[in-house]
């Protein structure tokens, strides 16, 4: 059986969410999973970035990690998606990058794959549940197979205890061992169940799928106007 291909789609402004997608890479890594890391394309105005000397540092630093594409969902079996709280949701960038997925989405690539999120905050009280809630609803529009960390591991209790992903409290500093256990536990948990998934497709099974994305390609999938 091949290996579960994850893709690690993150935005961060000063490090943190980069903390975290790097400890998820490193795992899934471990778990025998091929990776691919991918920040998502920063939106904010260059004259805004440049005016905070830790966002421009931290840009500067992660240059050389590749940009998301949708090409990157394609290829791989599991999501796992990282991004900053805003306000209650994720950030800015991230809808942005998410709202280029439209074509991928119609022709059904997004569906029957892994999914799950992480978030961060400035403060335990910041949003980082309503934004790990609202992105697995976008996750459900997909299709997607949802796999939180629920209380599986007495890793998510030491880290907080977020059922619905792993959420940090941002501080600027480096990620508590604790955060990073959690991250591991739940990226680990990820990878077993979209092997499981990989293990039971039969030649059947799979052409089915293939049938199904024919149809979705042949009569358009239908959502409500998003304006």
């Amino acid at each position: 059986m091949s290996r579960t291909r994850l893709a690690i789609i993150y935005y961060s402004t000063y490090g943190t969410n980069h903390q975290m997608a790097e400890t998820a890479a490193e795992a899934a890594r471990e778990a025998g999973a091929d990776v691919r890391l991918r920040k998502v394309r920063e939106t904010a105005p260059k004259e805004v970035v440049e005016a905070q000397e830790a966002w421009t540092a931290h840009a500067k630093s992660t240059e050389d990690i590749p940009e998301s594409t949708p090409d990157d969902l394609e290829w791989a079996d599991a999501y796992l998606f990282s991004t900053p709280t805003r306000y209650g949701g994720a950030a800015s960038q991230m809808r942005a990058f998410i709202d280029t997925l439209g074509p991928l989405w119609m022709k059904g690539g997004l569906a029957d794959k892994v999914v799950s999120a992480m978030t961060s905050a400035s403060n335990p009280h910041g949003g980082q549940e309503t934004t790990l809630l609202t992105m697995n609803i976008t996750f459900m529009h997909w299709g997607g197979i949802l796999v939180p960390p629920g209380y599986t591991d007495s890793a998510i209790s030491e880290a907080g205890g977020n059922p619905y992903g792993v959420s940090v409290t941002a501080t600027g500093e480096a990620l508590e061992e604790e955060a990073k256990e959690a991250i591991r536990h739940q990226v680990r948990r990820m990878i077993r169940v979209s092997d499981r998934l990989k293990a039971g497709r039969t030649p059947q099974s799979r052409g089915a799928d293939e049938r199904a994305m024919s149809r979705r390609e042949r009569t358009g999938a239908k959502e409500e106007s998003t304006g």
